[in-house]
């Protein structure tokens, strides 16, 4: 008779293994900002570089500095829309005319963003980074299709549709225009004019 807890054991064993190799990373990464930290000019940014944010990093949309704001949320957007694409997501999987008017979708959009950067970014990794990313993305995907609730669904069944993202520069021009998501409660973060 096989062992139950055989299982549970050789669970535990993989999970250890991952943990290892996480704080293994996370150790190079630590490393490496030591290192880019020293290289620093007293500007507070790494000399030769537009920008002090290392690729990976997390984003805290309300805490990105004024003039960091508007290319990150680019590169953030274009990042979204392509993978929209690739993954051939459907309006109910995301809200394409307004996701990023949902903090919790955009909060849960930039985690998979920085975790994609860090799993392709780091050329040392054994290719577990983007399988982990592959399966962290799985799971955000499905929380996202719970947290737009409310006038993007109007509560009735829709047919799946989907709408190519990534081939209409005003629909990219829009989102680039309205910028991240302001304050808590807030509405966007670009100020009003008086």
């Amino acid at each position: 008779m096989p062992d139950p807890l055989g299982p549970l054991f050789d669970a535990l064993e993989s999970i250890n293994g991952e943990l290892t190799g996480f704080a293994a990373r996370l150790a190079k990464l630590e490393d490496g900002a030591a290192i880019r930290g020293a290289k620093q000019g007293s500007s507070g940014k790494e000399e030769g570089s537009d920008s002090a944010r290392v690729r990976g990093a997390p984003v805290v949309w309300h805490k990105v500095k004024d003039d960091e704001r508007e290319e990150l949320w680019a590169d953030f957007a274009a990042w979204v829309i392509r993978m929209a694409d690739t993954y051939e997501l459907t309006t109910e999987q995301l809200p394409h005319a307004c996701w990023w008017e949902h903090g919790a979708v955009v909060a849960e959009l930039t985690s998979l963003w920085t975790g994609w950067e860090s799993a392709y970014g780091n050329e040392e990794d054994a290719a577990a980074g983007p399988y982990l990313w592959h399966d962290a993305w799985s799971r955000g995907i499905e929380r996202i299709g719970r947290m737009w609730l409310g006038e993007c669904t109007n509560g009735y069944h829709q047919q799946k549709s989907r709408t190519t993202w990534g081939t209409d520069p005003a629909y990219r021009k829009k989102i680039t225009e309205a910028g991240p998501p302001g304050p808590i409660g807030g509405g966007p973060s670009k100020p009003q004019a008086a």
